[in-house]
């Protein structure tokens, strides 16, 4: 059997260095009086989408674009009035960005969004969420060309595309950009008077827009966001529309044309926050009728359904209605360790998931218990858990997972292990099981897994309506990138 390097304890966060990391939540607003200060409260409501790094542009008449980038979470940088007052103005974007390489120090503040452009007919800045599958590409020929880049985002490929565009607007030179990539994108953008909204034709990541009053909009990753600054959700941004929004009108363009949807489907299972709708039904409704699918599916004797917190949670309650066995929080998570307990003494280390999670002995001791998670990627973290429950004297452990196996990488804006370190990818269903030392193991398939998101007869295989490359290995858009340096795709069946 083939077994995954064990990750150090601390090489990540103790509880979601095991999870797959959504890379960015973007957010906009125009027409209100201090624009930045909303921005900040909608990348707030974002933060799980990203929390190494943030940035806020912002506009106004008398003192033009100005821009604050920090290392951190929103809350420890953009609320102070040394920052906020520098960021005055009527139309804001933000970006909260999780990196995957590189250290914090003084090159890679860099690599932090919005991007910022200075152009013929004025400046723009722009903020991406997604990742583009042909950007080496792109920058080799860029940089051939001339183009000097100042990050190592794929990101910035978009504002040298715009600048040798021969068109004569900002939003038309955005097109011919967009109309060179390839990949996943949902892009916020903002010129001096307008705010610029636009999806991927196949609308992998998403973006969704909200009514501030009679004449202020917002532009966002998620609706969450929308609720925290008050605005009206209106609807979803459409794969492949471009909208912009001036002088409180919208402009609705298809420049990529109208293909079918591709919606990310992790989004659905642990990426978008529980309160957030997408597809006009909440998402943790959508997470509670995964679990229904999964006790269908994978039934088990026990005596207690426990969440893995706190993504699990919708899953396991749905699993124990559907099962009638009783729910129970069996583990308690600690919601105040902060990052500064990550570097102490190798003591401290060695404690790894306990320093977050911490077992309810009173209800687990005796028990057969059923533990219901979002998903298995290395499979570390669900050994440490189940040494927890063990240890806290369970006679047997189960483990249910309300995701297909993740046997694939992602390449479309998440950070995804190499395809070789993800446990489904070496191993079977039962090696995982034998692996991880639990009683059973079994995955929601991906049948119900669309099932519970409303499609009732399962995945059509030739025009699923999702993207779901992580568990299938079908790709909507083929990684050029990535199958220039090797990789391969699955084959054909």
């Amino acid at each position: 059997m083939k077994r995954p390097p064990l990750a150090h304890p601390f090489d990540a966060d103790p509880l979601t260095g095991d999870k797959l990391k959504e890379e960015c939540g973007i957010f906009g607003v125009i027409g209100v009086g201090d624009a930045a200060n909303f921005v900040a409260l909608g990348l707030h409501a974002l933060q799980h989408r990203g929390q190494e790094a943030g940035g806020i542009v912002s506009h106004d008449a008398s003192h033009g674009f100005n821009s604050a980038r920090r290392f951190g979470y929103v809350r420890d940088n953009f609320t102070k009035p040394d920052v906020m007052d520098t960021l005055p103005g009527p139309l804001a974007i933000g970006h909260v960005r999780y990196s995957t390489a590189g250290s914090k120090g003084a090159t890679a503040i860099r690599d932090v969004q919005p991007f910022f452009g200075e152009f013929s007919m004025g400046g723009a800045a722009i903020a991406h969420n997604g990742n583009l599958t042909n950007a080496a590409a792109l920058r080799r020929e860029l940089i051939e060309r001339g183009s000097i880049f100042q990050s190592s985002s794929d990101s910035e490929c978009i504002i040298h595309l715009m600048a040798r565009s021969i068109q004569k607007t900002i939003p038309e030179r955005m097109k011919d950009a967009l109309r060179r990539v390839e990949g996943a994108f949902s892009v916020v953008a903002m010129t001096r008077t307008k705010l610029i909204g636009v999806r991927d034709p196949l609308g992998v990541r998403p973006l969704v827009l909200g009514r501030l009053g009679d004449s202020a909009w917002a532009l966002s990753s998620e609706t969450c966001a929308l609720d925290i600054v008050g605005a009206e959700f209106v609807r979803e941004i459409d794969p492949g529309e471009m909208v912009v929004i001036e002088d409180g009108k919208i402009t609705s363009t298809r420049p990529f044309g109208a293909p079918a949807s591709r919606f990310c489907i992790f989004e659905q299972v642990y990426f978008s926050r529980p309160d957030s709708i997408i597809g006009g039904r909440s998402v943790y409704e959508t997470r509670r009728q995964i679990g229904v699918e999964l006790a269908r599916e994978a039934p088990v004797d026990a005596d207690l359904v426990c969440p893995v917190p706190d993504s699990g949670t919708p899953a396991a309650i749905g699993f124990a209605h559907e099962s009638g066995i009783p729910f129970g929080m069996g583990i308690i998570r600690n919601q105040y360790m902060g990052r500064t307990f990550i570097e102490p003494s190798e003591s401290i280390r060695n404690m790894g998931v306990r320093l977050k999670l911490n077992v309810n002995r009173a209800l687990i001791k005796g028990k057969r218990v059923i533990l219901v998670d979002d998903s298995v990627v290395r499979g570390t973290t669900s050994r440490k858990i189940k040494d927890m429950i063990l240890d806290a004297g369970a006679a047997e452990v189960h483990f249910r997972i309300a995701s297909p196996p993740t046997a694939w990488p992602c390449f479309y804006g998440v950070d995804t292990p190499e395809r070789s370190k993800l446990l489904a990818a070496t191993m079977s269903e039962d090696e995982m099981r034998d692996w991880i030392g639990v009683d059973s193991l079994k995955f929601i398939s991906l049948d119900g897994l669309y099932r519970a998101t409303g499609e009732a007869n399962g995945r059509d295989p030739k025009a699923p309506k999702f993207c779901d490359a992580c568990f299938s290995g079908d790709y909507p858009i083929i990684p050029s990138d990535k199958v220039e340096e090797g990789f391969e795709m699955k084959a054909a069946e």
